[in-house]
C-alpha cells in the first residue's frame, strides 16, 4: 500500500498542463475544490467529472497511475460512506436491527464518496504535473502579499516543498525497512489489530531515526550553501504568465460557473 502513495511525486511528460505556470495550476486546483463543495446534485458532479477527465487527458498522466493514490485512503473513504449511510436521519429505505438506511443518508454517502474521490484525483493532478521547485515558487508568489504582515512567506513555501519532496523518499525508506524486518522474521500482515500495531514498532523506530538523520543532513547542507532565508534572494527561473495561463483561468472560471448553475436544473431532482 505504501508504494501506492502518489502525493509528492512528479510524473515527467510533455503536455500543456505541465507547461502551465504553477500559480495557474494552484489557483485552478483551489477553484476546482471549491466547485466540488458548491455542487449538490448529480449533474453538478457530472460537470466536475467531465472537467477532470479532460484535464487528465491533456496532462498525459496515466489514469491508472493516479488511481494508485486512492488505495492509501480507501479506509477513509469507506468510513465516510458508512457513517453517512447509517447515521443520517430521514426517510427510511431499509432497516434491520440498529441499522437504518435513509434516502438522505444514501444521497449523502454517494455524494461524499464522489467528492473525496474527485478531490484526491484533482489534487494529485497538480503535484504530478508540477515539480517541487516550481510548486514552491508558485506558493511563494501567491502568498507574497502576506509579507506586509511580516509573515515569512519564503520559509513557509520552502517547508511545504521539503515536506512534499520527503514523502516519496520516506515511502521508499519504509519499504526498505519493511523488507529488512521481514527478512528477520517480522510479520506485518497476519494477526489482529493489536498484534499488527505491535509489529509496527520495529518499523517506526528506524524510520523516525532515518527521517531525523535526513533532516539533519539537509539542514547542514543548506547551511554549508549559506542559506539564510528568502531575504535578498533572486530566482534562476522567474515565473512569467503566458497566454495559455490566461486560458487556464478562463476555463476554470467556466467550470465553476457551469457546476454551480447545473445545480439549478430541475432535471437533476429525479435522481437525487
Amino acid at each position: 500500500m505504501l508504494r501506492d502513495i502518489t502525493l509528492g511525486q512528479y510524473y515527467q511528460a510533455d503536455s500543456i498542463i505541465h507547461r502551465l505556470d504553477p500559480r495557474t495550476k494552484i489557483m485552478a486546483t483551489i477553484g476546482y475544490i471549491v466547485s466540488l463543495f458548491l455542487v449538490n446534485n448529480i449533474i453538478g458532479y457530472a460537470v466536475c467529472i467531465l472537467f477532470l477527465a479532460g484535464m487528465i487527458m491533456l496532462s498525459h498522466v496515466p489514469f491508472k497511475f493516479m488511481v494508485r493514490g486512492l488505495r492509501a485512503v480507501i479506509v477513509l473513504l469507506l468510513m465516510t460512506v458508512v457513517f453517512n449511510l447509517f447515521l443520517t436521519q430521514g426517510e427510511s429505505l431499509w432497516s434491520f436491527w440498529i441499522f437504518n438506511i435513509t434516502k438522505e443518508g444514501l444521497r449523502s454517502a454517494v455524494f461524499m464518496a464522489m467528492r473525496l474521490f474527485l478531490l484526491i484525483i484533482g489534487s494529485s493532478l497538480m503535484t504530478l504535473t508540477t515539480t517541487p521547485n516550481n510548486l514552491t515558487d508558485g506558493i511563494e508568489s501567491l502568498l507574497s502579499f502576506l509579507k506586509i504582515f511580516r509573515v515569512p512567506v519564503h520559509e513557509v513555501a520552502m517547508m511545504m516543498s521539503i515536506a512534499l519532496r520527503f514523502i516519496p523518499i520516506l515511502v521508499d525508506e519504509t519499504n526498505k525497512i519493511m523488507k529488512a524486518q521481514m527478512a528477520r522474521g517480522a510479520n506485518f500482515e497476519t494477526g489482529g489489530l493489536i498484534k499488527k500495531a505491535k509489529a509496527m514498532v520495529p518499523l517506526f523506530v528506524p524510520l523516525f531515526i532515518s527521517a531525523f538523520r535526513r533532516a539533519n543532513d539537509l539542514a547542514m547542507a543548506m547551511e554549508a550553501r549559506c542559506y539564510h532565508g528568502g531575504k535578498g534572494r533572486t530566482k534562476m527561473k522567474p515565473l512569467h504568465y503566458h497566454l495559455r495561463d490566461l486560458w487556464g483561468y478562463i476555463i476554470i472560471a467556466c467550470e465553476i460557473t457551469a457546476a454551480v448553475f447545473a445545480g439549478m436544473i430541475p432535471f437533476a431532482i429525479w435522481i437525487f
